[in-house]
Parts: C-alpha cells; sequence; structure tokens
C-alpha cells in the first residue's frame, strides 16, 4: 500500500470530513460518494489542465481519470502505459485498471472482488502485479475501530498476484499469514520488492519474480516500507518511521497485533538493492512517502505535509541524495502523491485533488517536466 503509508501521531489531524484513506494519506471519498460519481464509462479520455503558475518544473499537464478515487499511477518501463488503482461505482472497494499514457483504454485487471492494491508492471510488460483480498475476503475492506485514534489496516487478507496480459490468467505469486503489499519491480527484471509483517514486524523483503528466492532486507523495529526501485535497479528508496520512545514502540507492536498502524512522521530512507548501505535522506519529522529516484540517480521526489502545521496538505518535494537541496514541487493545495518519473525523466505522473469534481476526489496526472 502505496496507498499504504503511515506511524505513530503527535500531528493534528484532518477534521472528520476529510480523515485520510485507511492504507494511504490520500483524503477520502467514501463509498456512497464514489458510487454517486461519474460512471468511468462517462469520463472523457483525457484533458488538458490550466499550469500552476509556482509550479515550474511542469511545462504540460494533462488529467486521466474524473471520478472516484484514483491513485498510485505506475508507468510500464517504455513509458506508453499506465497502471493505477481506482473506487469506482459498482465494485466492492478498490480495483486495479491500466490506461494508455493518453488515459484510453482504461482495462480492469483485478478480479473485480475484494480491495486491491500496490499494482506494477513487469520490465517486460506481459504481467501486472498487485496484491488483493479477493479470495479471502471478496467484500469491502472492514472498516476500522476510530477509538483507537488515527489508525490504518495492514490488511493481513491481501495476497500478492499477476495477470498475464497476454492469456489473462490470473496467478498467484505470493502468500503468507500476514500482510503482503507495497510490490514494485526491478527493471531489469531480477527481483521484486515488498512490505510483509510476516517475521512479525513490517519490513520490506526482495524475491525473484515468480515470488522464491525471498530475502529480507530491513531489520529496523518499526514500519519500514512502501519501496521503490530506482530506474537502474541498484538502489531502493523507501520510508521509514522514525526511532520512537519505549512508549511508542510499544504502542506500535500492540497496534500491529491487530493488523493496524498509526499514522505519524515518516522519513525518506535509501538502500542499495541488497539491503547494505542504508542512509536516512529527509530529516522533515512529518509524514514523508512515497520516494522515487530520478533517473540521474541524484535526485529524489517524493511527497510530505511537512511544510503545513495542521499536517492536511501534502505536496511533493525533491531533495538530493546527500539530504540538501530541499525543493518543492507542487501548489495545488490539498494531496499531491505518488510521483514516478518516466524511464527518461521527461514526465512524471502523480495523484492530486486538483480541479476535483467532487470533495477529497483524487485523480491522476501526468506532467511534461523540465528541471
Amino acid at each position: 500500500m502505496f496507498l499504504a503509508l503511515s506511524l505513530g501521531l503527535s500531528v493534528s489531524l484532518p477534521p472528520a470530513h476529510k480523515f485520510y484513506d485507511t492504507d494511504s494519506l490520500v483524503p477520502a471519498m467514501s463509498q456512497e460518494a464514489a458510487q454517486a460519481s461519474m460512471p468511468m464509462k462517462d469520463w472523457p479520455k483525457s484533458k488538458v489542465v490550466e499550469l500552476i503558475p509556482e509550479e515550474t518544473h511542469f511545462t504540460h499537464v494533462t488529467q486521466l481519470t474524473f471520478g472516484g478515487q484514483n491513485a498510485e499511477a505506475y508507468w510500464s518501463k517504455n513509458g506508453k502505459h499506465i497502471v493505477y488503482q481506482t473506487l469506482q461505482p459498482t465494485y466492492p472497494d478498490e480495483q486495479i485498471f491500466t490506461m494508455d499514457v493518453n488515459g484510453g483504454k482504461k482495462k480492469l485487471m483485478s478480479t473485480g472482488l475484494g480491495r486491491c492494491t500496490c499494482s506494477y508492471y513487469s520490465p517486460d510488460q506481459k504481467y501486472v502485479y498487485f496484491s488483493s483480498t479477493h479470495e479471502r475476503n471478496a467484500g469491502p475492506q472492514k472498516k476500522l475501530d476510530r477509538s483507537k485514534g488515527y489508525v490504518w489496516m495492514v490488511n493481513p487478507d491481501f495476497i500478492m498476484y499477476r495477470r498475464n496480459l497476454a492469456t489473462n490468467k490470473l496467478e498467484t505469486v505470493f502468500k503468507t499469514k500476514g500482510y503482503v503489499a507495497e510490490t514494485t519491480i526491478d527493471p531489469n527484471g531480477k527481483y521484486l520488492t515488498f512490505t510483509s509483517d510476516m517475521q512479525g514486524d513490517l519490513e520490506i523483503y526482495r524475491a525473484d519474480l515468480h515470488g522464491k528466492n525471498v530475502k529480507r532486507l530491513t531489520h529496523h523495529d518499526g514500519y519500514d516500507g512502501g519501496p521503490f526501485v530506482s530506474w537502474d535497479g541498484k538502489k531502493i528508496a523507501y520510508r521509514r518511521d522514525i526511532d520512537g520512545t519505549p512508549d511508542q514502540l510499544k504502542d506500535y507492536k500492540d497496534l500491529l497485533k491487530d493488523h493496524m498502524v498509526r499514522p505519524t512522521k515518516l522519513e525518506i530512507w535509501l538502500m542499495n538493492a541488497d539491503g547494505t548501505g542504508n542512509k536516512q535522506i529527509t530529516q522533515l519529522k512529518k509524514a514523508s512517502f512515497a520516494p522515487f529516484l530520478h533517473p540521474d540517480g541524484k535526485r529524489i521526489i517524493f511527497c510530505s505535509n511537512w511544510e503545513d502545521p495542521k499536517g492536511r496538505e501534502f505536496d511533493l518535494y525533491m531533495i538530493n541524495t546527500d539530504g540538501s537541496h530541499l525543493e518543492r514541487i507542487t501548489y495545488s493545495g490539498g494531496f499531491d502523491g505518488f510521483p514516478m518519473f518516466t524511464k527518461d525523466g521527461k514526465k512524471l505522473v502523480f495523484s492530486s485533488n486538483r480541479y476535483h469534481g467532487a470533495p477529497n476526489e483524487t485523480n491522476i496526472f501526468v506532467a511534461d517536466w523540465k528541471d
């Protein structure tokens, strides 16, 4: 869950009508609102939107989705296709779709049942990988117990699958008793990464593309997750919660036993593809997540609420891998997140509340990028 991210809590929370999605920091649209949104079949193919003057890295921005909640959109290796997750009418919960770079040919990849998350193309573009609960729970994800404060679910019903795009066959890739999600794939096809609590803590793992030869990459008490592999396959950027007090760690472990975590301060980290060379990149002490390395390998783009004292506005930022030169990229208000560059660095796909047609609606945008 890249729809998936957060830990601990002392930050101010959004008001009840703008609580964040249980698997992400995307402002949540209710199931009822999604059911009432414009059906996908009635969407325009795409729409060029007005540039925001402060967003000087964007020269052209196109909106590709137009209703419901759409997020976690990621490129195919050739930059011609996008896979994403969406909450739409007729489905019990979020599903996985693909579309072309112009917003056309939207096609369901998941089963239409259960809750789905964290989709990614294989480098050869023969498969779409994602996690789904449809085998263990065909309905929506259960509601969370808000008496414990602001928490989100680490859903143990997720199983990792892949859809064969040639045969349409759905194949099981990795299955365990615990949470399995947040999958991304090495562009060279040597390995995939994912997050799981199968050994009692939320850690990052890697495996081959068949889900075999599993290796644990992180060994830190608390949440390590949201791994993204660099375009050269040599580095993995991820999010990690800050080292807490004994009481905070106890709270984390108690919640995890009930398949929950509490959103708090997350920092961006970087490691080698084999798990060595871990280093902290940001020190913002807010909710920073969804890091993606620029193809030059020298910069990381990510999402954070660190400039909003109330913790409600999330924008894209870029920082050098040595932790220097933090730069704000977006200024739309509300939520901007889940950024991913194409391999040539010329385009950026991201999710945003900008130009929404309903409260908390989140859509997918592609920007032409200039340095």
